[in-house]
């Protein structure tokens, strides 16, 4: 198989950009009764875009304390579910644990471990789509921002201030919650080209 070439990160700069989802389509539940209606929503769509975000660690031995939020999207909607809530646990473990809720993200090997270190769970029904463009014959980690380049010719802008900030705050910012939200948002949508039509 001929070795591709995802776009850089220069060249998609000159992209035009992607239409991501707004803060007025993001949910971060807080309450029992919104917790499960996230969760029956999310079951509804059967395909989601998934993602974790940690607060990072900086010292050499210093262990992440991560996830601290996990996050879901729909074609519409994200939902961030924030883990100092005890309440949304119940309906995490079975959105996560569920066989009928296909997951889809990029780069989840973390993510797996960090679950089930924190969580005790083991996720079920989850796609990497980064497995899909190595297959393809692309690097071994495509990543979000390449696979929006490959396969909708548009940028997709990922900040690092953001991605470094402190996800276990209580009160995240408008810049984290949109970060989290379209992390989960671009893989659906990626997922959802890429059974529309091969990989260029």
């Amino acid at each position: 198989m001929t070795r591709k070439v995802a776009p850089s990160k220069e060249q998609t700069t000159l992209l035009p950009a992607f239409e991501c989802l707004g803060l007025e389509q993001i949910l971060v539940p807080n309450t029992a009764t919104q917790f499960e209606a996230a969760a029956a929503d999310i079951s509804r769509a059967g395909i989601v875009g998934f993602d974790t975000e940690s607060k990072p660690t900086f010292l050499k031995d210093e262990v992440s304390e991560g996830p601290h939020i996990v996050q879901f999207a729909t074609t519409q909607k994200a939902y961030i579910f924030q883990l100092h809530h005890e309440d949304c646990r119940h309906f995490l473990a079975d959105l996560l644990c569920s066989s009928a809720v296909l997951k889809v993200g990029f780069g989840l090997e973390s993510d797996h471990e960090q679950i089930q270190h924190k969580l005790g769970l083991r996720l079920a029904a989850v796609l990497d789509l980064n497995t899909i463009f190595r297959k393809e014959g692309y690097a071994n980690s495509t990543g979000a921002r390449a696979a929006v380049a490959i396969m909708f010719q548009q940028k997709f802008h990922k900040s690092k201030k953001v991605t470094t900030s402190n996800w276990a705050e209580r009160q995240l910012t408008p810049r984290q919650l949109l970060y989290a939200a379209n992390d989960a948002y671009v893989a659906l949508r990626v997922h959802a080209a890429l059974n529309d039509r091969a990989l260029p």
